[in-house]
Protein backbone atom coordinates (compact mmCIF):
# COMPACT_ATOMS: atom_id res chain seq x y z
CA UNK A 1 0.00 0.00 0.00
CA UNK A 2 1.46 3.24 -0.94
CA UNK A 3 2.40 6.01 1.62
CA UNK A 4 -0.31 8.26 2.33
CA UNK A 5 2.63 11.46 2.09
CA UNK A 6 3.80 10.02 -1.70
CA UNK A 7 -0.13 10.20 -2.49
CA UNK A 8 -0.31 13.75 -1.35
CA UNK A 9 2.60 14.68 -3.33
CA UNK A 10 3.03 17.19 -6.03
CA UNK A 11 4.91 14.90 -8.34
CA UNK A 12 2.59 12.06 -7.82
CA UNK A 13 -0.39 14.16 -8.20
CA UNK A 14 0.63 15.85 -11.02
CA UNK A 15 1.71 12.50 -13.21
CA UNK A 16 -1.58 11.15 -12.04
CA UNK A 17 -3.69 13.71 -13.73
CA UNK A 18 -1.01 13.66 -16.85
CA UNK A 19 -1.36 10.06 -17.10
CA UNK A 20 -5.24 10.13 -16.77
CA UNK A 21 -5.61 12.65 -19.03
CA UNK A 22 -3.29 10.73 -21.72
CA UNK A 23 -5.19 7.48 -21.00
CA UNK A 24 -8.64 9.13 -21.44
CA UNK A 25 -7.30 10.56 -24.90
CA UNK A 26 -6.27 7.33 -26.22
CA UNK A 27 -9.75 5.69 -25.03
CA UNK A 28 -11.49 8.10 -26.91
CA UNK A 29 -9.30 7.90 -29.62
CA UNK A 30 -10.34 3.94 -29.99
CA UNK A 31 -13.97 4.46 -29.30
CA UNK A 32 -14.92 8.45 -30.74
CA UNK A 33 -17.45 7.99 -28.19
CA UNK A 34 -18.28 11.74 -26.93
CA UNK A 35 -19.34 10.72 -23.19
CA UNK A 36 -15.77 9.38 -23.32
CA UNK A 37 -14.18 12.51 -23.75
CA UNK A 38 -10.73 13.24 -22.11
CA UNK A 39 -11.21 15.77 -19.83
CA UNK A 40 -14.44 14.25 -18.84
CA UNK A 41 -12.34 11.14 -17.91
CA UNK A 42 -10.01 12.81 -15.83
CA UNK A 43 -12.31 14.48 -14.04
CA UNK A 44 -14.47 11.91 -12.71
CA UNK A 45 -11.01 9.81 -12.46
CA UNK A 46 -9.42 12.60 -10.20
CA UNK A 47 -12.69 13.06 -8.48
CA UNK A 48 -12.72 9.30 -7.63
CA UNK A 49 -9.41 9.15 -6.33
CA UNK A 50 -9.45 12.22 -4.06
CA UNK A 51 -12.43 10.63 -2.39
CA UNK A 52 -10.78 7.34 -1.77
CA UNK A 53 -7.56 8.15 -0.67
CA UNK A 54 -8.69 11.16 1.14
CA UNK A 55 -7.17 14.27 -0.50
CA UNK A 56 -8.47 17.53 -0.03
CA UNK A 57 -8.85 20.15 -3.18
CA UNK A 58 -6.99 22.41 -1.90
CA UNK A 59 -3.54 20.17 -1.62
CA UNK A 60 -4.62 19.00 -5.06
CA UNK A 61 -4.94 22.37 -6.56
CA UNK A 62 -1.30 23.49 -4.36
CA UNK A 63 0.07 19.75 -6.28
CA UNK A 64 -0.86 20.87 -10.20
CA UNK A 65 -0.61 24.84 -9.74
CA UNK A 66 1.70 24.17 -13.13
CA UNK A 67 -0.89 22.98 -14.94
CA UNK A 68 -2.92 25.75 -14.05
CA UNK A 69 -0.15 28.25 -15.01
CA UNK A 70 0.25 26.48 -18.06
CA UNK A 71 -3.58 26.89 -18.54
CA UNK A 72 -3.20 30.73 -18.18
CA UNK A 73 -0.69 31.07 -20.62
CA UNK A 74 -2.21 29.21 -23.32
CA UNK A 75 -4.76 32.45 -23.13
CA UNK A 76 -1.90 34.12 -25.01
CA UNK A 77 -2.41 31.66 -27.77
CA UNK A 78 -5.55 32.80 -28.44
CA UNK A 79 -3.91 35.71 -30.08
CA UNK A 80 -2.21 34.11 -32.64
CA UNK A 81 -5.45 32.43 -33.60
CA UNK A 82 -6.86 35.76 -34.21
CA UNK A 83 -3.89 36.90 -36.61
CA UNK A 84 -4.26 33.32 -38.47
CA UNK A 85 -7.33 34.06 -39.40
CA UNK A 86 -6.92 37.76 -40.62
CA UNK A 87 -7.46 36.90 -44.01
CA UNK A 88 -10.60 35.13 -43.75
CA UNK A 89 -11.76 38.15 -41.46
CA UNK A 90 -11.12 41.15 -43.83
CA UNK A 91 -14.38 40.43 -46.50
CA UNK A 92 -16.52 39.18 -42.58
CA UNK A 93 -15.57 41.75 -40.39
CA UNK A 94 -19.10 43.33 -39.68
CA UNK A 95 -20.95 39.93 -39.43
CA UNK A 96 -17.93 38.30 -37.31
CA UNK A 97 -18.82 41.25 -34.68
CA UNK A 98 -22.68 41.20 -34.91
CA UNK A 99 -22.17 37.00 -33.95
CA UNK A 100 -19.43 37.85 -30.77
CA UNK A 101 -21.34 40.41 -29.86
CA UNK A 102 -24.78 38.51 -29.48
CA UNK A 103 -23.26 35.16 -28.40
CA UNK A 104 -21.60 37.20 -25.75
CA UNK A 105 -24.45 38.76 -24.41
CA UNK A 106 -26.76 36.07 -24.97
CA UNK A 107 -24.46 33.92 -22.98
CA UNK A 108 -24.22 36.24 -20.26
CA UNK A 109 -28.24 37.09 -19.83
CA UNK A 110 -29.32 34.06 -20.43
CA UNK A 111 -27.82 32.11 -17.69
CA UNK A 112 -27.95 35.20 -15.17
CA UNK A 113 -31.54 35.70 -15.99
CA UNK A 114 -32.73 31.72 -15.63
CA UNK A 115 -30.54 31.79 -12.72
CA UNK A 116 -32.15 34.57 -11.16
CA UNK A 117 -36.05 33.45 -11.47
CA UNK A 118 -34.84 30.27 -9.46
CA UNK A 119 -34.02 33.10 -6.71
CA UNK A 120 -29.96 32.83 -7.31
CA UNK A 121 -27.69 35.06 -5.05
CA UNK A 122 -25.50 37.72 -6.31
CA UNK A 123 -22.34 36.08 -5.84
CA UNK A 124 -23.26 32.71 -7.71
CA UNK A 125 -24.88 35.14 -10.67
CA UNK A 126 -21.43 36.75 -11.08
CA UNK A 127 -20.09 33.01 -10.79
CA UNK A 128 -21.77 31.45 -13.15
CA UNK A 129 -22.26 34.47 -15.96
CA UNK A 130 -19.04 34.09 -18.08
CA UNK A 131 -19.79 30.24 -18.71
CA UNK A 132 -18.42 30.17 -22.07
CA UNK A 133 -15.36 31.40 -22.16
CA UNK A 134 -12.35 29.22 -21.25
CA UNK A 135 -11.64 29.20 -17.70
CA UNK A 136 -8.44 31.23 -16.91
CA UNK A 137 -10.32 34.13 -18.71
CA UNK A 138 -13.76 33.13 -16.43
CA UNK A 139 -12.24 32.82 -13.25
CA UNK A 140 -10.29 36.38 -14.33
CA UNK A 141 -13.62 38.08 -15.48
CA UNK A 142 -16.09 36.35 -12.05
CA UNK A 143 -13.44 36.86 -9.22
CA UNK A 144 -12.97 40.79 -9.61
CA UNK A 145 -16.75 40.81 -9.62
CA UNK A 146 -17.81 39.04 -6.45
CA UNK A 147 -18.28 35.45 -8.36
CA UNK A 148 -17.04 32.28 -6.70
CA UNK A 149 -14.16 31.39 -8.75
CA UNK A 150 -14.38 27.41 -7.96
CA UNK A 151 -18.32 27.25 -9.28
CA UNK A 152 -16.83 29.23 -12.02
CA UNK A 153 -14.49 26.44 -12.91
CA UNK A 154 -17.02 24.00 -12.38
CA UNK A 155 -19.38 25.57 -14.51
CA UNK A 156 -17.53 26.25 -17.52
CA UNK A 157 -16.19 22.87 -17.67
CA UNK A 158 -19.71 21.63 -17.73
CA UNK A 159 -20.76 23.96 -20.30
CA UNK A 160 -17.89 22.74 -22.59
CA UNK A 161 -18.39 18.95 -22.14
CA UNK A 162 -22.35 19.77 -22.81
CA UNK A 163 -21.26 21.82 -25.91
CA UNK A 164 -18.47 19.08 -27.40
CA UNK A 165 -21.62 15.83 -26.70
CA UNK A 166 -24.71 17.33 -28.02
CA UNK A 167 -22.91 20.51 -29.77
CA UNK A 168 -22.88 19.39 -33.69
CA UNK A 169 -26.15 17.49 -32.89
CA UNK A 170 -27.89 20.85 -31.69
CA UNK A 171 -26.84 23.10 -34.53
CA UNK A 172 -27.56 19.78 -36.99
CA UNK A 173 -30.92 19.74 -35.70
CA UNK A 174 -31.39 23.56 -36.18
CA UNK A 175 -30.82 23.41 -39.44
CA UNK A 176 -27.17 24.87 -39.28
CA UNK A 177 -25.09 23.41 -42.30
CA UNK A 178 -22.48 26.26 -43.23
CA UNK A 179 -19.35 24.64 -41.86
CA UNK A 180 -18.08 27.96 -40.82
CA UNK A 181 -21.23 28.82 -38.83
CA UNK A 182 -20.99 25.33 -37.12
CA UNK A 183 -17.45 26.44 -36.26
CA UNK A 184 -17.73 29.93 -34.70
CA UNK A 185 -20.63 28.43 -33.11
CA UNK A 186 -19.18 25.48 -31.11
CA UNK A 187 -16.24 27.82 -30.17
CA UNK A 188 -18.46 30.60 -28.82
CA UNK A 189 -20.38 28.43 -26.88
CA UNK A 190 -18.39 25.70 -24.99
CA UNK A 191 -14.93 27.53 -25.57
CA UNK A 192 -11.64 25.29 -25.70
CA UNK A 193 -13.57 21.65 -25.40
CA UNK A 194 -16.26 22.69 -28.03
CA UNK A 195 -12.66 23.85 -30.29
CA UNK A 196 -11.65 20.61 -29.62
CA UNK A 197 -14.13 18.80 -31.23
CA UNK A 198 -14.77 21.41 -34.27
CA UNK A 199 -11.20 20.64 -35.09
CA UNK A 200 -12.35 16.71 -35.36
CA UNK A 201 -15.38 17.86 -37.47
CA UNK A 202 -13.42 19.59 -39.73
CA UNK A 203 -10.57 21.89 -40.83
CA UNK A 204 -13.04 25.47 -41.16
CA UNK A 205 -14.91 24.10 -38.63
CA UNK A 206 -11.75 24.04 -36.24
CA UNK A 207 -10.60 27.75 -37.87
CA UNK A 208 -13.43 29.64 -36.65
CA UNK A 209 -14.15 27.78 -33.94
CA UNK A 210 -10.46 28.72 -32.50
CA UNK A 211 -11.30 32.31 -33.40
CA UNK A 212 -14.89 32.51 -31.77
CA UNK A 213 -13.20 31.09 -28.49
CA UNK A 214 -10.34 34.21 -28.81
CA UNK A 215 -13.32 36.81 -29.60
CA UNK A 216 -15.88 35.55 -27.19
CA UNK A 217 -12.94 35.72 -24.63
CA UNK A 218 -11.99 39.52 -25.13
CA UNK A 219 -16.30 40.45 -25.55
CA UNK A 220 -16.51 39.13 -22.39
CA UNK A 221 -13.78 40.45 -20.34
CA UNK A 222 -14.42 43.67 -21.85
CA UNK A 223 -18.33 43.76 -21.38
CA UNK A 224 -19.48 41.30 -18.43
CA UNK A 225 -18.66 44.45 -16.00
CA UNK A 226 -20.86 46.50 -17.86
CA UNK A 227 -23.73 43.57 -17.95
CA UNK A 228 -23.03 43.25 -14.22
CA UNK A 229 -23.69 46.91 -13.32
CA UNK A 230 -26.24 47.75 -15.97
CA UNK A 231 -28.04 44.83 -17.08
CA UNK A 232 -28.80 42.38 -13.80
Amino acid sequence: MPDASFLSSDLFLLTLTVGLYCLGGMIYRRTRLPLLHPVLLTFVAVIVFLRCAGIGYERYRDATGFLNFALGMSVVALGYLLYEQLERLRGSLLPVGIATLAGCVAGVLSVVYIAMAFGAERQILNSIAPKSVTVPIAVSVAGPLGGNVSVTSVVVFCVGIFGSIFGEWILRRCGVRDPEARGFALGAAAHGIGTARAIEIGAAEGALSGLAMALMGLATALLMPLMEKYLY
